[in-house]
């Protein structure tokens, strides 16, 4: 932390009959003490006048006060306003702590792609046991939406994305021992179910209904040994990609209304089909 310089005065009478003022420029340390105190009357004040001295302390101790107070001003004004400043670093990552950034730079199609940071705290309710980072792409203007605890998508949502114009992304992160104690940890999708029964059994969970009726589309695509279900459903307009890795079942979703689907499918869908546990 830095030093404050300030300019004190203290009275010192001679003989009763005339007035000087000594001023005087000190550099004082945070957390004065009584020793740095009793410089300050050593070199302002006379020892023989206990009025002007105890002016003196009050002077130290009001002005010790006041840099204090300055100081914490001047941390919150560093972190709140973004002035550069020491412990600022360490408050904003505080303030990141869930949301730590995972995009990459836009590449020459002007799209982004978000791996989720190893350092990024565990989902709501899915905490036990780390997650292995996952990644998809997006356009340059999608953005991470906050995710709350009191989330109406489920304590298990990890992730949120959207665009306002455009669409919304969600990731569901779920431990799979909820669906089966034989499942190891070491889980496929395969383990979990076939495709039909992976849909039937999740599917509502995202868009809080029956899927039955609903399905358009059901693939299988295989990424580096790992295999992934695709599905579109509509209505309400939705694709999902389910895959498992480690002990978790990852639901990747990808949404929006009418006319985002209608003037934007051919890019959602591009989302949908990008996701990878990595």
């Amino acid at each position: 932390m830095g030093t404050f310089v300030y300019s004190s005065s203290c009275l010192s009478w001679k003989n009763n009959l005339s007035r000087q003022v000594i001023s005087s420029h000190l550099v004082v340390p945070h957390g004065v003490t009584e020793k740095g105190c009793s410089r300050i009357k050593a070199a302002a004040c006379s020892k023989e006048d206990v009025h002007v001295s105890q002016d003196c302390e009050k002077s130290a101790g009001s002005l010790n006060r006041r840099s204090t107070i300055v100081s914490g001003v001047s941390l919150i004004s560093s972190v709140l306003l973004g002035f550069p400043g020491e412990g600022s670093a360490v408050v904003k990552q505080g303030l990141l702590a869930g949301r730590v950034p995972g995009l990459s730079e836009p590449d020459e199609e002007g799209w982004r792609t978000y791996r989720r940071p190893d350092d990024k705290s565990g989902g709501h309710g899915v905490g036990w046991s780390p997650i292995i980072p996952y990644a998809f792409s997006v356009p340059d203007n999608w953005e991470e939406v906050p995710v709350s605890i009191a989330d109406l998508g489920g304590t298990e949502i990890d992730l949120r994305f959207a665009n306002p114009k455009e669409g919304r992304i969600s990731v569901v992160v779920a431990p799979v021992k909820r669906f089966s104690d034989e499942i190891g940890e070491e889980a496929t999708i395969e383990q979990i179910g076939p495709p039909d029964k992976v849909i039937s059994a999740f599917g509502p969970e995202v868009i809080g209904e029956s899927v039955e009726g609903k399905v358009l589309r059901a693939e299988v695509a295989e990424h580096s040994g790992r295999k992934y279900y695709q599905f579109e459903l509509e209505p309400p307009h939705v694709m999902i990609t389910a895959t498992a890795a480690g002990n978790r079942l990852y639901l990747f979703n990808v949404t929006g209304n009418g006319l985002q689907w209608k003037k934007y499918y051919k890019d959602l869908r591009k989302i949908a089909e990008s996701f990878r546990v990595v």
